[in-house]
């Protein structure tokens, strides 16, 4: 078996898309499968292939052989693991040893949800056979924003966090969405605007919650050799991870700390040999202002309590130090759900060059673009982690 700096570099993403008119919302008129198709014809396209060229199908929500079937697809490898938002980090690790070893030659992963108009999207709700629907529905904690919000008062409480430092994410992550053509939400805002609107579950109000969106993303993958032979430059696979930690959120060890998280980025660091300091940007899911701060802490960034300075005086936003969620994130750019598919097309595109008017440049040499990135994923209640460090070389 090979070691984890063996597949380091040895897969590439070549190819990415999503859905038509992404920013446009709702799509009361697409269904998830035709959100599924539109993803991913694009990313086939930017990859240069052929739709036939396809052997590997990836997917969480949608069941992988719907899929393959709605695509006109026979793939001889499938996988439908899911998670929660960040499956399609699961999913890049799995089709990286997946090609590695031959099982596949071209490996597609696909997201779609109809988050907001809900066509063809399973019925919500805590089935109440279910250890959520018995032990934590009955009691009021259900649905993301009563249940993140119990970690994010454990922190504050612990470490002395505000709710106006924390509306820094919100503003930072705005300020490059206005950078971006593609993003639902563009219109800049202040901290005392994200305070000012619609209180949601204490300490969220609703600048401090992601989108919910109907949208869609792909990614194309294949082996770094036949990535040369491409006509766009590949950008590498140099580290992955993914961990899971629990299920129920009143389950979480430490509700200061992402136990998922940690073991992902871990492995993922450890993989790819390089350090936090060696990273150009970050995109860090955002479901809520406070997501990609425990992701900091957690990954290493900062010391536990200390990742929303990040955020902080303009040092993660367009001009700052550090760039994060360079796409405007799940707050302003797109949210359908499981939101890990679009902070993987951000970063590859990133990589490649393609940011345009947001385009992130060397951490070092401002004259160069990014060579090195990190995006993580968080799946349920801080339940699952996924890390993937990615390049457009190989160090």
């Amino acid at each position: 078996m090979p070691g984890l700096q063996e597949l380091r570099g040895k897969v590439a993403i070549v190819g990415a898309g999503e859905c038509d008119d992404i920013n446009v919302q709702p799509k009361p008129d697409k269904s998830v499968l035709r959100l599924h198709a539109e993803a991913s014809r694009n990313a086939i396209r930017d990859a240069g292939i052929r739709p036939q060229d396809i052997d590997g199908v990836f997917t969480a929500g949608t069941a992988p052989a719907l899929l393959a079937e709605y695509l006109g697809l026979k793939p001889r490898f499938v996988d439908g693991t899911s998670v929660g938002g960040c499956s399609y980090m699961f999913h890049v690790e799995h089709a990286m040893m997946a090609l590695y070893h031959g099982m596949c030659n071209y490996a597609l992963i696909s997201h779609a949800e109809s988050g907001r108009s809900r066509v063809g999207a399973p019925r919500g709700g805590a089935d109440p056979a279910s250890v959520g629907g018995q032990f934590e529905a009955p009691y009021g904690v259900f649905g993301p924003p009563s249940m993140f919000s119990l970690p994010i008062m454990r922190y504050m409480h612990t470490y002395g966090v505000t709710r106006e430092q924390l509306a820094e994410v919100a503003v930072s992550t705005r300020k490059w969405a206005a950078l971006n053509p593609l993003a639902v939400m563009r219109d800049p805002i202040t901290v005392q605007d994200v305070l000012n609107s619609r209180m949601i579950a204490y300490p969220l109000t609703l600048f401090m919650c992601c989108l919910v969106t109907d949208a869609s993303g792909a990614l194309v993958l294949t082996t770094a050799e036949r990535a040369r032979g491409l006509s766009k430059p590949p950008v590498y696979v140099l580290g992955t991870g993914e961990g899971v930690a629990h299920q129920s959120i009143s389950q979480m060890a430490d509700m200061n700390f992402g136990d998922a998280y940690a073991i992902a980025g871990k492995r993922a660091l450890e993989m790819s040999g390089l350090t936090q300091r060696d990273l150009d940007f970050g995109e860090f899911y955002d479901a809520f202002v406070h997501t990609p701060v425990f992701a900091l802490d957690a990954i290493g960034f900062a010391k536990p309590g200390e990742g929303v300075q990040y955020f902080l005086n303009g040092r993660a936003a367009p001009g700052g130090e550090w760039p994060i969620n360079t796409n405007g994130g799940g707050l302003s750019y797109t949210h359908s759900g499981m939101y890990g598919m679009f902070i993987l097309v951000e970063g590859f595109r990133q990589l490649r060059g393609e940011g345009g008017a947001r385009q992130v440049k060397h951490r070092r040499d401002r004259s160069q673009n990014a060579k090195l990135g990190i995006v993580h994923g968080v799946g349920g209640m801080f339940s699952a982690g996924g890390t993937v460090i990615m390049g457009n070389v190989v160090p």
